[in-house]
């Protein structure tokens, strides 16, 4: 046999490999849900862009000063002395007249509820902050009414570590509870919930925001 009759019968093999590769992964009856290729990327999670809330809005967290600046963190914190975390901007705030912070170095830190307004990226302090000590927080609505979610479990976990991955700091929280993914971020006016929906399918990942609006 030539050397290009032997090229020739390896090419064709390896054509029919691919062919049947491919009919394993994508042939009928396959139930994977939708992901991050199925919907335009305009639409994906992470490039879904909510409009501000027009009004005032309150946040829950760790009010914290250091060289960077002012930041509200309502996400992780790093178990460091001082602490550290990455929040979103706060501007008009004052230490003066305020109690229940700590100060070590540079850093100044403590544990409020700040009323502010929101422009999508900075909050801007409105009110004197309530310590969270002496704040009665309102309990929110369940989004799902009580009703259990169907997702499987490995499911919900592949679609935890996809949108943890593609979101990052972005998604305050994000974990697997009552047959859903709940996903926590700063704000979301439905335009966060409409992209999960269209990339995952209904009813398997609840958004819920950080920030509440009071006005």
């Amino acid at each position: 046999m030539s050397t290009s009759q032997r090229r020739l019968i390896l090419a064709l093999a390896s054509a029919v490999g691919l062919l049947a590769l491919t009919a394993c992964t994508a042939g009928p009856g396959s139930s994977a849900a939708p992901t991050s290729t199925t919907v335009p990327s305009d639409q994906r999670v992470e490039n879904a862009h909510p409009e501000p809330p027009e009004g005032r809005v309150i946040g829950v967290g760790t009010v914290l000063e250091d060289a960077g600046g002012v930041a509200l963190c309502m996400g992780a914190i790093m178990e460091s002395y001082p602490p550290q975390c990455s929040g979103v901007p706060l501007d008009d705030w004052t230490w003066d007249g305020v109690d229940g912070s700590e100060t070590s170095g540079e850093t100044t830190w403590g544990a409020y509820a700040v009323y502010a307004t929101y422009d999508g990226e900075r909050l801007t302090r409105t009110d004197p902050p309530i310590m969270l000590a002496l704040y009665d927080a309102v309990a929110p609505e369940d989004p799902t009414g009580g009703i259990e979610g169907s997702t499987a479990a490995d499911e919900l976990t592949r679609v935890q570590d996809d949108i943890s991955a593609r979101l990052g700091a972005d998604a305050l929280t994000v974990g697997p509870e009552r047959g859903y993914v709940w996903l926590q971020v700063v704000w979301d006016d439905g335009a966060i919930q409409d992209a999960v929906d269209a990339e995952y399918g209904d009813d398997v990942v609840v958004v819920t925001s950080a920030l509440r609006e009071i006005d």
